[in-house]
């Protein structure tokens, strides 16, 4: 079985790393490592036709404010998920699938198993089997998926980089990335798939460039200076090559380590992990270990990641 949809492959698609059927049940890990049922999946776990619940999802708007969604958004809320739409649209060998979630499929699982009138012995069952793992376990051991080689693959991502700027900064400047090691690092140990993906430096490069320019720092410790960054040959990004990126002077590198550590990461650096998580690129599991990874509190306007 397979819920495909005809629509050509968009380019902001979620890629799937693997995906089998596991006991007639589709299942999948995407590449930054977040694990998913396929629409057919989950709806065979839940013992509904798919049909059903395509229905449900493509009609969210609407089916949320009905008896049956607004149950479903409750168990949703619970786990502080309020994202528009159930699934995340992702491509499986070039073909756009719905690929959905951890907190959607327990969501919807726990509906089916315990508050609609017809309860299904499908969803029970299911319940009782995560009751013994996890979600995450569950899929990650029927799909044969290491995490312990997203790390290695990340150290690699992050050391092809940093190998790629050593000579073309020019000597009396620092580059922005090289010199965020002291947080990527710690991201890569919480778990965090540094990749194509996921590039931090983009968001503490931005933040610094309007400090810096807010702070008039150009006239304090010289002109920043223009420099071509390149990206490996297996980044998407390569095929823009050479990208011109700043520069600062050494006589900076203590005030930008200084922001680095007592402005971007406690005020800045939780928010883009939130904002990671909401697009699906980081597991909120992960993205709390990573910041208490560094010791700093979540913004008080957010929830805990769930």
């Amino acid at each position: 079985m397979n819920n495909s949809i005809s629509n050509p492959v968009q380019p902001d698609l979620f890629h799937v790393e693997k995906q089998i059927e596991h006991n007639g049940i589709e299942m999948g890990v995407l590449e930054n490592g977040v694990p998913y049922l396929s629409e057919s999946g989950l709806a065979r776990m839940c013992g509904i036709d798919r049909k059903v619940l395509n229905r449900l999802a493509i009609n969210w708007d609407e089916e949320k404010l009905k008896p049956r969604g607004a149950i479903i958004y409750k168990l949703l809320a619970e786990s502080n998920y309020f994202e528009p739409t159930l699934y995340l649209k992702s491509d499986h060998k070039g073909v756009e699938i719905n690929a959905y979630t951890e907190p959607v499929c327990l969501a919807i699982l726990e509906y089916y198993a315990f508050d609609t009138d017809e309860k299904r012995d499908e969803a029970i069952n299911a319940f009782r089997i995560l009751a013994k793992t996890t979600f995450r376990l569950f899929i990650y051991k029927a799909v044969g998926y290491a995490p312990n080689q997203k790390a290695l693959d990340s150290w690699k991502h992050f050391h092809d980089r940093v190998d790629m700027t050593m000579d073309s900064v020019q000597l009396g400047y620092f580059s922005v990335f090289r010199e965020i090691a002291v947080m990527i690092v710690p991201m890569i140990r919480a778990g965090i798939m540094i990749s194509d993906k996921v590039l931090p430096d983009i968001s503490v490069g931005k933040a610094w460039s309007t400090h810096w320019e807010n702070e008039g720092f150009g006239q304090q410790y010289g002109d920043r200076v223009k420099y071509d960054h390149e990206y490996p040959s297996y980044y998407p990004q390569a095929k823009s090559n050479p990208q011109p990126s700043f520069a600062y002077p050494d006589s900076a590198l203590g005030i930008f380590r200084q922001w680095l550590r007592q402005n971007y990461i406690v005020n800045k650096f939780p928010n883009y992990l939130i904002g990671q998580t909401k697009k699906g690129k980081v597991p909120s599991v992960v993205a709390n270990k990573a910041i208490e990874a560094f010791s700093i509190e979540k913004p008080k306007t957010n929830k805990k990641l769930k």
